[in-house]
This record gives structure tokens, sequence and C-alpha cells, in this order.
């Protein structure tokens, strides 16, 4: 019965050209995925396509990294779309969702995803948000991360500070930062990037959102972060930075973590790929979720990525991908995958999982994190201009934290940057 309302829902967007329009469950076929991914991550992905393949001896799994780094993959996506000679499931960054989805070569799985053995509400919003451009579901979330805040636990002992927990709000940051930093010792309470890049906008991100500010307008057309409320977040950075002296501003995005790790940074606003290296340092830290202004909202931001599914109208080769990609991204077999690869697992039902309570006893914090996936409910724009708009934002924190211009000066130039951007789709 699957089989059949699946090849119903395929019958729309199926042709007689590239494939064929009637589905056929036992015919041999080759499904191609470019997975975009590091050596070992890439070897745990070929184990699990011959554990797929075992289990349907007739399909094919035909898997390539795609591109020498993952950041390559969109313009190897762009160039195969003309040649045709593109992938039936790649790994996308969620950035780029809306731009594929408006490619018109994605397969559309609104109706497939409503299924109840789907269980698609067991991923958190953001990703569900970030697989599903313009109402239109076209993959599967691939990996989902989050920012929270972690801390030295020595450093607040060696202060006199009692260690942040879940409530905290960003006036006891604020304070516990200044009272932590020691110029004498390099110490610094916390820590920025004004490298410009997304590193520097998307740790601002939650700040707008918790003063209740957007990115962009309802319309997703112009940028709306040139409001009260963007100006209020990035005065708040401002202050910390220039008056308290507090922040150590990074000049990349690397620096802070290892300065956090050696033990000179007292906390950090980062997510899960630090844990591993912490634990590593042997850094007696802790985990919490980001503060809040007003007491209540801990809002954080998640970059989900998408195994992102396309339409080559051949009906076997779309339910075939679909089975791969719903199966792979299952609370049975993801954490083979995102587990055994150091990320969050994808489903809220993982977290009774074996494989994740050996995860969280060997890197602590991971829980907490996993828990604040529940405050990451809006996900960064999809739409085709963000890496201009991303670039026009960070420039401007970076000039505010170094004291080069105000708050409302660089917003308001950064907006009219960022709607051109928005603008040419670039």
């Amino acid at each position: 019965m699957a089989s059949v309302l699946f090849a119903a829902s395929l019958t729309a967007g199926c042709s007689s050209s590239g494939g064929s329009g009637t589905l056929d469950v036992n015919k041999p076929v080759t499904i191609t995925i470019w997975s975009g991914q590091d050596i070992a991550p890439e070897k745990v992905l070929e184990g699990l396509a011959k554990q797929f393949h075992a289990l349907h001896p007739n399909v094919t799994v035909d898997l390539y990294p795609g591109a020498p780094t993952t950041d390559q993959l969109l313009p190897k996506l762009t160039a195969a779309f003309t040649s045709g000679d593109y992938p039936d499931i790649s790994y996308t960054f969620g950035s780029w969702a809306t731009e594929l989805q408006e490619s018109g070569r994605t397969l559309n799985l609104t109706d497939q995803v409503k299924a109840p053995s789907v269980k698609w509400d067991e991923f958190p919003p953001a990703a569900r948000q970030t697989a599903t451009p313009n109402g239109e579901v076209i993959g599967f979330p691939a990996v989902v991360d989050n920012i929270g805040l972690m801390y030295n636990k020595k450093l607040f002992q060696a202060a006199g500070l009692p260690y942040p927990t879940n409530d905290w709000t960003w006036a006891q940051f604020r304070a516990a930062a200044e009272k932590l930093t020691d110029p004498a010792k390099n110490i610094y309470g916390t820590a920025y990037s004004v490298s410009g890049s997304e590193d520097t906008t998307w740790h601002f991100w939650p700040l707008l959102w918790q003063e209740g500010g957007s990115i962009l307008t309802p319309d997703n057309q112009k940028a709306a972060f040139d409001s009260p409320a963007g100006v209020s977040a990035l005065t708040f950075l401002q202050q910390m930075a220039v008056d308290d002296k507090s922040v150590y501003l990074s000049q990349d995005d690397d620096k802070y973590a290892d300065l956090f790790k050696s033990g000179l940074i007292g906390m950090i606003m980062t997510g899960p790929w630090q844990l591993a290296d912490n634990v590593s340092a042997g850094l007696d830290y802790g985990v919490t979720y980001l503060p809040s202004f007003n007491g209540t909202s801990h809002q954080t931001i998640s970059g989900p990525d998408v195994w992102t599914l396309f339409d080559h109208h051949d009906a076997d080769r779309s339910y075939w991908s679909y089975q791969f990609a719903e199966w792979l991204t299952s609370a049975a077999i993801d954490p083979q995958f995102n587990l055994a690869t150091g990320n969050l697992p994808l489903r809220s039902s993982e977290v009774t999982s074996p494989e994740f309570a050996a995860y969280a006893k060997e890197y602590p914090g991971t829980d907490v994190l996993e828990q604040n996936l529940q405050n990451a409910t809006t996900a960064r724009p999809t739409v085709p201009g963000y890496t201009g708009l991303s670039q026009a934002v960070g420039q401007a924190i970076a000039e505010v934290l170094q004291g080069q211009s105000t708050p409302q000066q660089a917003l308001a130039q950064a907006a009219a940057q960022a709607n051109v951007a928005l603008k040419q789709g670039d």
C-alpha cells in the first residue's frame, strides 16, 4: 500500500523522459548520493549504504563526497542541473534550501512526511522549517546543532562566583564576565569573533530574537534587523566589549575556542562541536542554555543541514531515494551516523537510546545541548541573498565591538547592503 501511495504522489512529477513513471519496487535501481563529508564520516556513510543494500539487494547506493569541500557542493549542483547529471540525494547546507527548491529540481515530500510512521515532529522545529522552503518539504534534516553557554568551572571558583544556570539572565552574564576578567593574567570573561564571518553573525541572531526582533521582513524581501530590538541587542555586546573590556575579540573563528579550552576565557557561546576539544584538553567545564533578556526566553539558534532529494522523473529512483533518506534519519539508524561523528541526535526519541547515553557520558553537556534544541524555535533564513546579508551584519558587529561605529549606524548601513544582496540574490 505504501508503494502504491508513493507512486500516486509521484505521477504528476514523472515523465517518460529520463526514466520510468511507473513504480516497480523489485526492479534493480541505482541511486547516487553526494555526501559532502570528510574522510571519517564518509566511511561511516559507506558502511550504512552497504547495510541498506543488504536490506534491499535490488538497490545500489553509489556514494561520493561530491566535491572537495561541502561549501563547493552548491556550485557543483548548479552546474549539474544544467547537464542533467545531478544526484538523487545530496547533503546540503540549510542556507541553500530556498535556492534549491526554486531550481525546480527537488522532490516535493510534503505529503510523504505527514505519514505517522515518519514521525516528522521528532525533528527539532528549526530543522523542519529549514527543510521546508516556501512551504515545500525537499528533504530530511541531516545534522542539527545549537548554541549554548559553556563555562570554565575552575575560573568561576577562583573568582568566587556561582556557576551559570539555565535560568541565567544576560545581566548576570555581563556581571560575571566583568568579574572573571583579569588583564594581568590575560584572562577574559567571554569572547566574540570579529572576523565578520557567519560565525560573527549567527551568534548575534539569538540576542536579536530574544529582544523581539527579526532578521527579515515578513515577506522575506528586506532586512529587518536594524530595528530597536537589533540596536538594543548590539548595544549590549558593545557595552561588554568597549565599556567593560571583558570580551576577547577574536580576529578569526578559531582562536577564542582554543583559548577557552586552554583556560584563558571564562565563558563562550558555542555548540556541540566544542565538546570533544574540551574533553581532550581535560577542561573542567559546564554547559547551560543561553542567558535571557527577559528571564523567560532562552531562544538559541540552530544551523541544520539537509539531505535534499532531487527529481529525475523516475518513479523507482524517487521511491528508493526517499526510502533511503527516511531510513538513514530514523531513530534506529541515525545514532550510527550522527553520534558516531560527534553530532547531536536528529530525533527527540533518540535520547533514550543506549548510544546517546554512552555519548553523553563521554562528552558531558551533550544532554543539555540536546534539550536546548527546544529553544531553537526560529530558523535562519534560507533565502537567496542571505550570504551577502550575513557578511554585511558580520562586518557591522565587528566594527561596533571594536569601537569603530555605533550600533544604530552600523546596523543601518548593514541593512542597506543586505537589501542589495537580497534583491540580487547573492
